[in-house]
Order: structure tokens, then sequence, then C-alpha cells
């Protein structure tokens, strides 16, 4: 089951029934976000495959998960906010064994995005699940 943050995006998605209105929550919930503090704005941080500039910051403290994340396209700084109510606050063999497809499908986001998203949202997830099995395999 998905962490409480992230159900709650799958009821809030539920009530609104207009694209348009999903969208705008997206959006609204990556506004919500800390901007990254710009030191964090690297190569290292930064995820490729993405059409817009992304960068995540991963924080792995006593096995707990978190990440931080920053876009300079607005739907995709709501989709950070989105994957941040999947992932942070799970144990690291949590992250991996998460299906983050899956649950992204519930909300429909999958067949109303673009493809250039699609892909960048893919990257994130990759991102995400490369550093969670970077950190099992060296801690685990």
């Amino acid at each position: 089951m998905a962490s409480p943050a992230f159900e709650a995006i799958v009821e809030d998605f539920e009530f609104l029934e207009d694209w348009e209105d999903r969208y705008r929550y997206v959006i609204e919930q990556g506004k919500a976000l800390t901007p990254l503090d710009k030191a964090l704005k690297v190569p290292a941080t930064k995820v490729h495959g993405c059409a817009s500039q992304v960068w995540l910051h991963p924080i792995v403290e006593d096995g707990v998960f978190r990440f931080d994340g920053e876009s300079d396209a607005m739907i995709v700084q709501g989709l950070i906010a989105v994957l941040r109510s999947l992932y942070n606050d799970l144990s690291v063999p949590d992250v991996t064994k998460t299906d983050a497809r899956g649950e992204l499908a519930r909300l429909g986001l999958n067949d109303h995005l673009s493809a250039q998203r699609s892909n960048g949202l893919r990257s994130m997830i990759e991102r995400i699940q490369q550093v969670a099995t970077e950190n099992l395999a060296a801690n685990g």
C-alpha cells in the first residue's frame, strides 16, 4: 500500500473529475514545495531524460529514504511533489519494492502526460530506484 500522503492524492484525484482540475492540482502540489538550494543544482543531481530541467537530491538517514527536488517546468515540479508523496519516509527496501508505475496508474497520469513528460517521469523514478538500490547494496 502507498503512503498516506500518496493515498490522499489518489482520493483527491477521484474527487476531481476534469483533467484540467487534476493538472491544476498537480501544479499546486509543486508550488508548495520548498525550492532546492542552488548549491544542490549540480550535474550529480540533474536528471537526464527530461525535457525540462530537473534536479533530485536524495537523502537516506537511518535507512529512511527522502528526497527533495526542483524543476523549471510547473507540471514537472508537481510530478516531483507526487513522487515525494509516494517515496518520502519509506525504508530503503520499501523504495526498491514500490511499483511506482502501478501506483501512478491509479492517478491516470500515464494516459494524460505527453511522451516527453512520461519519459521524464520514468527517468525520475529510475533515479530514485537507482539511489535506493545502491544504498541497499552498500548498507544491506
